[in-house]
C-alpha cells in the first residue's frame, strides 16, 4: 500500500495533491554521502527510510543542477544535468526510483526568472550584440546623456533583492543586463518566446525521467513592464522599487497558461505545479490557482512570514497573533471556492518557526508540536521542511565568518559600510538570516550530527548532541512522531483535508482558534502562543474527543505553548 490510496476519488487522481503532505530537502544540508562536507544525492537516498516513517507523500529538492554556487544553486549554469556536488543524472534517477518504491513523489525545484552569468546562453548573449540569444536577456543601454558605466548610469534605479543596483555594466558591449538578485543572476527574457520555449523543454526533460512535478521559483517575476520605469525611492533607500513592474507583470498569466497548455496538460501522468510567488495578492493568487485557468495548482505567498518585519526583514517587529490569524484565515476563506492555499512556516529562506514564532528554550518541544498542530489543521497542503519535524533550531552564529547566505554577507557589509554597528547587524542575522534553516540535518548526537565524516561546509548547530533524529524516532513523545501522527491525520480523515475553516476568537492576543467542518463533523483547533496557562472563552466542547494532544481535566485548558485539537458530531 502506499500513500497515496488515500485521494478521495472526487478528486479524480489528478488532484492527488490536496491530501498529501510536502517535504523540502535542502541537498547541501540533508545527508552527505562522501565525506566531502556537502550533502549529495545518494546521501538523501539513503536517508528515504526516514522520510518514509514520518509518512510523507512528496519530496520537494531545491536545485541540483550544475551552478557555480553563487546562491547555492538558485543561479543555475545547465537546466539539464546535476551538479556533481551532488551526484550524477544517475543518482537522481536512483533516487526518484526509491521514492516511487516508497509511495512516494519527486518534486524538483525550476529556477526560471534568471540563470547563472555562466549558463552558455548568457556566455553567448554577451558576446556580442549581434548574437542570436543577444534578446534572450534584458540589455539596455545607458540612461541619455550619461557615460556607460558611471555611477548613475544605469538604465533605471531598481535596487537588487540582494543589495546593490539591479544592473551590471558590461565592458565588452557597452550595455547594461538586469539582474533582480545577484550579478551573476541575469534575468531571462520571458518575451521571447524562443526562451519561453526552451524552458518548456527543461520541464519536459525533468518529466520524461519520471518527476512528478515542479516548484517554480520567484514564477511571478518573470513578465516585466516592457517600458522598465524608474521605481519609487522611499525614505532613507539608494534604489527604487521596481516590484510594481516585475510582480505579477503585465503577461504573466498568459505565460503561465502557455506552460501549462505546452508541458503540463499533455503529460501523461499528474503533476503537481507550485509557484513562489512574493508579493502575490489574495486575488492575484484566485486567478493563478483557478483549475478552470490551467496556471499552477498552488503558490508560495509570503504575507505571514512578512507580518513580523518592519521596513525590511532586517527591521524585526514582534509578531502580534492577531495579525496572523488574519491573514491566514483571510486565506483560507479567500481560497475555498476556487484554487488552493499551501500551507508553511519553515523552508531554505525562512529562519527556523520554532525560533521565531515559538519558543526555542524551555518549552521548545511544546512550542514545534503546537506550530505544527495548527499549520496542519488548516486547509491546504502543509511543506514540512528538513529537520522541522525534530524542532530544529536557529544557529545563533557569533561571527560574520559563519555565514554562507550572499544575501546575509551582502547586508552586512552594506550595513557596516553604511556606519551601523557591526554587533547590531550580527544580532539581526542571528535572528533572521536564510543560514538558520541551512545548517546540517541533526541526525544523531555524533560529531557533525550523523551529516558528514568531513568538514561540513556550514557549522553543524551545537545543540544537535540533544536535538537529533535518532533521539526523536525513539521518543514516542518527540516532535517528530508528533508530525507524523499530523501527517496521518490528513491521509485518513476528509474533514482536514475538505471540511470549511471558521476562525473564532479573533481578538485573542494568546490563543488561536477555529473550526474544521465537513457534514456532522467538526473539529476545534487550538494553540496557546504563549508561557502561561490559558482557557480560551469557548463552550460546547464539554466531553469531546481528543484528536490531538492530551487533556486531564477541563478540554480547553492549554499548558504553554500546547496544542489541542477536538472533534464532535452533530446529530440531526
Amino acid at each position: 500500500m502506499t500513500h497515496l490510496t488515500h485521494v478521495d476519488a472526487d478528486e479524480g487522481g489528478e488532484r492527488w495533491w490536496k491530501s498529501a503532505v510536502v517535504y523540502q530537502v535542502y541537498p547541501r544540508s540533508f545527508a552527505d554521502s562522501d565525506g566531502d562536507g556537502v550533502g549529495d544525492l545518494p546521501g538523501i537516498t539513503g536517508r528515504l527510510d526516514h522520510l518514509h516513517r514520518l509518512g510523507v507523500d512528496v519530496v520537494w529538492l531545491s536545485p541540483v543542477y550544475p551552478s557555480p554556487q553563487d546562491d547555492n544553486g538558485y543561479d543555475v549554469s545547465d537546466y539539464t544535468d546535476i551538479d556533481p556536488t551532488f551526484g550524477t543524472l544517475a543518482d537522481l534517477d536512483e533516487l526518484a526510483d526509491g521514492l516511487h518504491r516508497r509511495g512516494m513523489k519527486l518534486v524538483m525545484d525550476l529556477v526560471f526568472n534568471h540563470s547563472s552569468d555562466e549558463h552558455p546562453w548568457f556566455q553567448a548573449s554577451r558576446s556580442g550584440h549581434d548574437d542570436p540569444k543577444r534578446d534572450w536577456y534584458w540589455w539596455r543601454p545607458a540612461r541619455p546623456g550619461m557615460a556607460p558605466g558611471t555611477p548613475g548610469a544605469e538604465p533605471n534605479n531598481w535596487g537588487s533583492i540582494f543589495s546593490g543596483p539591479a544592473w551590471e555594466f558590461d565592458e565588452a558591449t557597452g550595455e547594461y543586463y538586469l539582474h533582480l538578485f545577484s550579478r551573476k543572476q541575469p534575468d531571462l527574457n520571458w518575451e521571447n518566446p524562443a526562451v519561453r520555449h526552451a524552458l518548456y523543454d527543461v520541464m519536459r526533460f525533468w518529466l520524461d525521467r519520471g518527476v512528478d512535478g515542479f516548484r517554480l521559483d520567484v514564477i511571478n517575476f518573470i513578465s516585466k513592464d516592457v517600458r522598465l520605469p524608474d521605481g519609487h525611492v522611499g525614505p532613507g533607500s539608494r534604489f527604487g522599487d521596481g516590484s510594481p513592474y516585475f510582480m505579477s507583470g503585465p503577461r504573466i498569466h498568459e505565460f503561465l497558461q502557455e506552460m501549462h497548455r505546452e508541458v503540463i496538460a499533455p503529460h501523461r501522468r499528474p503533476t503537481l505545479l507550485v509557484g513562489e510567488m512574493p508579493g502575490v495578492t489574495l486575488e492575484e493568487a484566485r486567478a493563478f490557482t483557478d483549475p478552470a485557468r490551467g496556471e499552477v495548482d498552488m503558490v508560495f505567498q509570503f504575507e505571514h512570514v512578512q507580518l513580523d518585519q518592519g521596513t525590511s526583514k532586517w527591521d524585526p517587529q514582534p509578531l502580534d497573533l492577531r495579525a496572523l490569524k488574519a491573514s491566514l484565515a483571510r486565506w483560507q476563506v479567500g481560497l475555498a471556492e476556487r484554487g488552493w492555499n499551501s500551507l508553511y512556516l519553515n523552508n531554505h529562506d525562512q529562519p527556523r518557526a520554532v525560533s521565531r514564532f515559538g519558543n526555542d528554550g524551555t518549552h521548545r518541544v511544546a512550542a514545534a508540536k503546537m506550530l505544527a498542530t495548527v499549520l496542519h489543521l488548516h486547509r491546504g497542503t502543509p511543506f514540512v521542511y528538513q529537520g522541522e519535524e525534530l524542532g530544529m533550531t536557529n544557529a545563533a552564529f557569533d561571527r560574520i565568518e559563519s555565514f554562507r547566505d550572499i544575501e546575509s554577507r551582502n547586508h552586512f557589509a552594506e550595513a557596516v559600510a553604511g556606519g551601523t554597528d557591526p554587533a547590531h547587524v550580527l544580532d539581526l542575522l542571528q535572528e533572521r538570516s536564510r543560514d538558520n534553516a541551512r545548517t546540517p540535518m541533526q541526525w544523531d548526537d555524533s560529531t557533525n550530527a550523523g551529516f558528514t565524516t568531513g568538514t561540513p561546509w556550514i557549522e553543524v548547530n551545537p545543540n544537535h548532541a540533544a536535538i537529533n533524529a535518532a533521539a526523536a524516532v525513539a521518543d514516542p513523545d518527540s516532535v517528530f512522531h508528533h508530525y507524523r501522527r499530523l501527517i496521518e491525520l490528513r491521509h485518513t480523515d476528509r474533514v482536514v483535508v475538505h471540511g470549511d475553516f471558521t476562525l473564532l476568537l479573533p481578538d485573542d492576543p494568546r490563543v488561536h482558534a477555529f473550526t474544521r467542518r465537513l457534514d456532522d463533523v467538526e473539529l476545534l483547533v487550538l494553540g496557546n502562543f504563549g508561557d502561561t496557562r490559558v482557557r480560551p472563552d469557548l463552550d460546547g466542547w464539554a466531553g469531546a474527543e481528543v484528536l490531538v494532544g492530551a487533556a486531564a481535566g477541563d478540554l480547553l485548558e492549554l499548558d504553554p505553548w500546547e496544542g489541542r485539537v477536538l472533534r464532535r458530531h452533530h446529530r440531526g
